[in-house]
């Protein structure tokens, strides 16, 4: 049976994140002080007790879901993976499971890149929607039409599964789109509560300084493949893990081909490790047949 080890991203936190870890393991609990020290302030007490509002600011959020998910991992006896993937932020977690990224140096990534992101959502007003029951391609010609015919940005940013594709962009953008879609026969266009456009191209300020950091930061020799966002395909090459990383911040997320990809590479088995079980509940919706658990 092939493994697969997926990883979720951000929305999935929730409060109290990873205290069962921290109290019932002394690995666990060293790898968190040793954040706490990385990051200069106590982001454990954050997850542990902190409000659904400070779970929510990007630059604590993205930070948290990775600890949970890669300490999670690390207390699996003998994870073994033959192949990983990761929902946009949770590609972090996915390089450390398989060894190209340190402990280290992914949380010193993910806080650089949660604060750029954060600073890109402050400079303008965006958002991003779920839509639903719409075909793919459908969603790509209204994304394409309204930004030639009003210049607003908006794009495809989320294939999470056949059915739900969420899109990103400047609010105005996003609304005129949402109103086309439901013309179009979506069963639902919504709205979410995030602060910014993720993966659009209004993340541009972010990816520039990301990409410095990356290309500063040593990548190893991965253990088994990463199904990566930007590509969805198997990736062994630390350069091309490294450049995939990068495009990922204003490029969709593939998650329904990567899926598909690792599925038809032999995976018949996903856990998802990490807070909550979203992925689970996608891997089911692209092929029914997978077997799926999750740790937490």
């Amino acid at each position: 049976m092939v493994h697969a080890y997926v990883f979720p991203g951000q929305g999935s936190q929730f409060t109290g994140m990873g205290k069962n870890l921290y109290d019932a393991n002394p690995m666990a609990k060293e790898l968190f002080e040793q954040a706490n020290t990385i990051a200069g302030f106590r982001i454990s007490d954050t997850m542990f007790m902190g409000s659904e509002e400070d779970l929510k600011q990007t630059n604590v959020t993205q930070p948290a879901v990775f600890l949970h998910a890669v300490i999670a991992f690390k207390t699996i006896a003998d994870p073994k993976p033959d192949m990983v993937a990761g929902h946009s932020l949770g590609e972090f977690s996915a390089l450390v499971a398989n060894g190209a990224l340190s402990f280290e140096d992914a949380f010193k990534l993910v806080s650089i890149r949660a604060k750029a992101m954060q600073k890109a959502c402050e400079l303008v007003p965006s958002t991003m929607a779920a839509v639903l029951a719409l075909a793919d391609e459908k969603v790509e010609e209204i994304c394409t039409t309204v930004q030639r015919e009003t210049g607003e940005i908006v794009v495809p940013a989320n294939y999470n599964c056949p059915g739900q594709l969420v899109i990103s962009g400047s609010i105005r953008g996003v609304e005129i789109a949402c109103e086309k879609m439901k013309a179009a026969g979506a069963k639902r266009a919504l709205m979410l509560p995030v602060g910014g456009a993720f993966h659009s191209p209004l993340m541009l300020p972010a990816k520039e300084e990301l990409a410095a950091a990356i290309e500063a930061t040593t990548f190893n020799i991965p253990i088994c493949p990463v199904y990566q966002n930007i590509v969805a395909k198997a990736v062994n090459n630390a350069d091309e893990i490294k450049k995939n990383l990068i495009e990922q911040l204003t490029g969709a997320v593939r998650w329904t081909q990567s899926v598909q990809a690792m599925i038809a590479d032999g995976a018949s088995h996903f856990t998802e490790v990490g807070p909550g079980k979203v992925l689970q509940g996608l891997v089911l919706k692209i092929n029914k047949e997978m077997v799926t658990d999750g740790v937490n």
